[in-house]
């Protein structure tokens, strides 16, 4: 996954630190228009595309239905991978200086099993258009931007 061609976004690496690679899943889930989100209340109140790390030995898929759930509640289908980024981020829930490799997928989403069991998170609806504006991670957007005409 590393690479010249692969997008980074966000800081340039500190050549005196050094960063742990993890690797992540992440989802677009369009429905009539909107997306499903989830807002994370810590380290800050914000709001994501659902997804986060992939656990060792386990599948990026497995890893996106998984994290969907856990964040939303929903179930996903048919996903497919619309994209891969890279980002250097100090991540303060982890106190963990992190080389993020995330891949992007767009899936469908099924229906809503459960409240979400991530604590912090809620499932969120909003316009596709709003969530362009709202989501802080300039990977995450970037990649919306580019797959908003497909959806």
């Amino acid at each position: 996954m590393r690479g010249s061609q692969m997008r980074r976004y966000g800081d340039t690496p500190r050549a005196d630190r050094t960063y742990k690679l993890r690797p992540g899943a992440y989802a677009i889930l369009p429905r009539d228009g909107s997306l499903l989100l989830t807002h994370q209340m810590e380290p800050e109140p914000e709001f994501q595309l659902p997804g986060g790390g992939i656990d060792p030995g386990e599948s990026p898929l497995h890893a996106l239905h998984r994290e969907v759930f856990e964040e939303t509640g929903w179930s996903i289908a048919a996903p497919r991978r619309a994209g891969v980024y890279r980002r250097f981020v100090y991540m303060p829930e982890y106190d963990l200086f992190a080389e993020k490799v995330c891949a992007i997928y767009i899936a469908r989403p099924v229906r809503r099993l459960d409240a979400p069991s991530e604590d912090g998170h809620m499932a969120v609806w909003m316009p596709a258009e709003e969530a362009l504006s709202l989501l802080p991670d300039p990977g995450s957007r970037g990649l919306l931007a580019s797959v908003l005409g497909q959806i």
